[in-house]
C-alpha cells in the first residue's frame, strides 16, 4: 500500500470513528441541550432547571427533550467526524514539523500545538455546526410544532428560512459560533490530549489503546468540563443571537456586543450562566462517552 493510500485509509477510519462518537454524543446529550437552550433563550418561562424539566414533561412528554434531534443526529455525526479527522491531520502536521527540527520526541506536542490542533478542528466543524445548532435551537424553543408560525421540522425550517432570508438566514450567528469553536475546541482537545499523553508516559507506552477505556472516559469528561467552564458565556450569547428575530427592526440585539451589554444590564453576570448547571451535568457523561466511543471504534478497525 502506497503512502497516499495509507493516509486516505487512516483518514477514513478517523471519519468513521468520529461519526460513531458523534451519534453517541447526540443520543446522550440532547435532553440536556434542550433544557440548556430553553433556559438560555426563554428565561421568563422557567424558574430553573428542575422547573424546565417538569414543564417540558407535562406539556410535551419525554419526546419534548428530543425536539430538533434528527438534524444533529445526522449532522453532529458529520461534525465530530470532521473534528477528529482535522485534529489528527493537524497533529500529524505538527509531528512532521517537530521531526524536521530534530526534536528528540516529535510526537510529543507542546500545549500550543495541542491547542491549535483543537482550534483547527473547531473552525472546520463550525461550518456545519453553525446551521445545525441554529435549526436545533429554533426547534427546541417551540412548545408545539403545530402552532401558527412554527416549523414542522428541520426540512421545513431550512426551506422557509432559505426562501425568506437566504444563506445568511441559515448561518445566523455564525461569527459567534466560530469564536466559540476556535477557543472551545482548542481547550477541549488540548485537555484530552495532554491527559492522554501524561497517562501514556506513566504507562511507558506509545499506544493509545493501552490506556484503559474508563480512563479515556474520565479524560473526555474533564475535557468537556474545561470547555464549558471557559466558553459557556459565549455559547449563551450564540443561542440568544441565533434565536433572535430574522427581521432587523424586530431584533432584541443589534449584534454580539449589544447582546453582551443588554444581558449584563438586565441580569448581570448570572445572565450569561443560565442553564450552566444543566450543561455541566451533561458535559461529563456526554464527552466521556464520545471519546471512549471514538477510541474504541479506532481500536476495532485498526
Amino acid at each position: 500500500m502506497s503512502t497516499e493510500q495509507k493516509k486516505a485509509n487512516q483518514t477514513a477510519k478517523e471519519l468513521f470513528a468520529g461519526c460513531v462518537g458523534g451519534i453517541v454524543q447526540v443520543l446522550t446529550g440532547q435532553p440536556f441541550d434542550t433544557v440548556k437552550v430553553r433556559l438560555q433563550t426563554q428565561p421568563d418561562q422557567y424558574k430553573n432547571m428542575v422547573d424546565c424539566v417538569k414543564k417540558t414533561i407535562n406539556n410535551e412528554g419525554f419526546r419534548g427533550f428530543y425536539k430538533g434531534a434528527l438534524t444533529p443526529l445526522i449532522g453532529i455525526g458529520a461534525c465530530v467526524s470532521i473534528q477528529f479527522s482535522v485534529l489528527e491531520a493537524t497533529k500529524r502536521h505538527f509531528i512532521k514539523q517537530n521531526a524536521s527540527r530534530n526534536q528528540q520526541n516529535p510526537s510529543q506536542l507542546s500545549y500550543t500545538q495541542m491547542f491549535l490542533s483543537g482550534s483547527a478542528s473547531g473552525v472546520a466543524n463550525g461550518i456545519l455546526s453553525g446551521p445545525i445548532e441554529h435549526v436545533r435551537s429554533r426547534l427546541q424553543i417551540q412548545a408545539r410544532s403545530n402552532t401558527p408560525g412554527s416549523y414542522a421540522g428541520p426540512i421545513d425550517f431550512f426551506k422557509r428560512v432559505y426562501s425568506q432570508h437566504g444563506i445568511p438566514g441559515i448561518y445566523k450567528g455564525q461569527l459567534i459560533t466560530f469564536v466559540r469553536e476556535f477557543g472551545g475546541y482548542g481547550i477541549y482537545f488540548m485537555t484530552y490530549e495532554a491527559l492522554m499523553a501524561r497517562q501514556m508516559r506513566i504507562q511507558q507506552t506509545n499506544k493509545r489503546s493501552d490506556v484503559a477505556g474508563w480512563m479515556q472516559c474520565v479524560f473526555g469528561a474533564c475535557s468537556g468540563y474545561a470547555l464549558w467552564t471557559v466558553m459557556y458565556p459565549v455559547d449563551a450569547i450564540k443561542s440568544k443571537i441565533q434565536t433572535d428575530s430574522f427581521v432587523a427592526s424586530e431584533r432584541k440585539y443589534k449584534g454580539i456586543l449589544d447582546c453582551v451589554r443588554k444581558v449584563f444590564a438586565t441580569d448581570g453576570v448570572m445572565g450569561f450562566y443560565r442553564g450552566f448547571v444543566t450543561t455541566m451535568l451533561r458535559a461529563g457523561p456526554v464527552n466521556g462517552f464520545t471519546f471512549m466511543a471514538y477510541e474504541a471504534t479506532m481500536r476495532m478497525i485498526e
